[in-house]
């Protein structure tokens, strides 16, 4: 019953078997903006390379197999099935036109036929369910592909980077990025709080779902006698049972911060002291440059 622990998504696991783990926090939140924001108004090229060199990173950062294995199949599941999604969808209904005439009629005319734009599967039968018929257009294609490219690149960049950056770094990158707007009077350091909290909390929620499912199975409950409206009721109660123990647990932790009259730190006292290694400065160098390329590259053949 402990598979919730051995899918590390959004938790930082320890080590240092990896060229990731020595780079910068700031270039590493650069390059998973890259990710999030090079996709927009971009191709479908650019979204295919961004896919494929996100894999790559994966694959060559050296980090241990057991630790990322399973979040990239489960982004990939999520990627994949919202493609299919989208590729049947209806992207409107077709225009209305009467033909008066039969094309083939008129001497001389040049008739255009596409194939790429509608790909009919005959209905599909499904026990007493029918689907179809399934047409697969050129905005269909578009939309699935669009759509399965940025979730996959979204999460697994996110999960990667929170897999091998300490949630103190990050803090401290972001507030780095921010800290400008102290000028204005921005509480930079109230809220670099606030962020590290809420990224400690995430361990928390995925104990407390744990727990909760462990208590189903330990009650032998059988969704299937329940019927559909049982199991929705028990899906409601366990979810409202998840929110008022987070909650909870988050009532129990202000506390204890108020009991221990804990002081707000700067965030650049939050940071791990990064080792004097020549090797890194080099990684830091390339990386910062590879983002910049990256960039450049993304203006050239990055538009639609």
């Amino acid at each position: 019953m402990d598979w919730l622990r051995q899918v590390p998504i959004g938790q930082y696991v320890a080590g240092s078997a990896s060229w990731l783990r020595h780079m910068d926090s700031r270039l590493k939140l650069g390059w998973v903006l890259m990710f999030l924001m090079t996709p927009i108004l971009a191709g479908a090229f650019w979204r295919i390379f961004l896919a494929f060199g996100l894999l790559t990173i994966t694959f060559a950062s050296c980090l241990p197999v057991r630790i990322w294995w399973r979040p990239l199949l489960l982004a990939l599941i999520l990627a994949m099935a919202l493609g299919l999604l989208g590729l049947f969808l209806p992207m409107g209904e077709p225009p209305g036109v009467m033909a008066f005439r039969s094309p083939q009629e008129l001497p001389g005319a040049n008739l255009i036929s596409d194939s790429w734009e509608s790909v009919r599967i005959a209905p599909l039968q499904l026990g007493p369910f029918s689907l179809g018929p399934l047409v697969i257009g050129k905005g269909s294609v578009e939309l699935a592909l669009n759509t399965s490219t940025l979730i996959f690149t979204v999460v697994h960049s996110v999960n990667l980077m929170l897999l091998t950056t300490p949630p103190e770094d990050l803090v401290w990158a972001i507030c780095w990025f921010i800290s400008p707007l102290a000028l204005i009077g921005v509480p930079i350091e109230r809220l670099s709080f606030q962020l590290l909290l809420a990224l400690r909390f995430l361990p928390l929620v995925q104990e407390e779902l744990q727990n909760l499912l462990r208590a189903l199975s330990s009650r032998a409950v059988n969704i299937r006698e329940l019927g559909f409206k049982g199991s929705f009721a028990l899906i409601l109660s366990v979810a409202e049972r998840l929110l008022a123990n987070i909650l909870l647990r988050a009532d129990q932790g202000a506390d204890a911060l108020m009991a221990r009259g804990v002081l707000l730190r700067p965030a650049y006292q939050l940071r791990t002291k990064p080792l004097p290694n020549r090797a890194s400065r080099w990684l830091n160098l390339v990386s910062g440059i590879l983002l910049v390329l990256v960039f450049s590259l993304r203006g050239k053949y990055g538009d639609l």
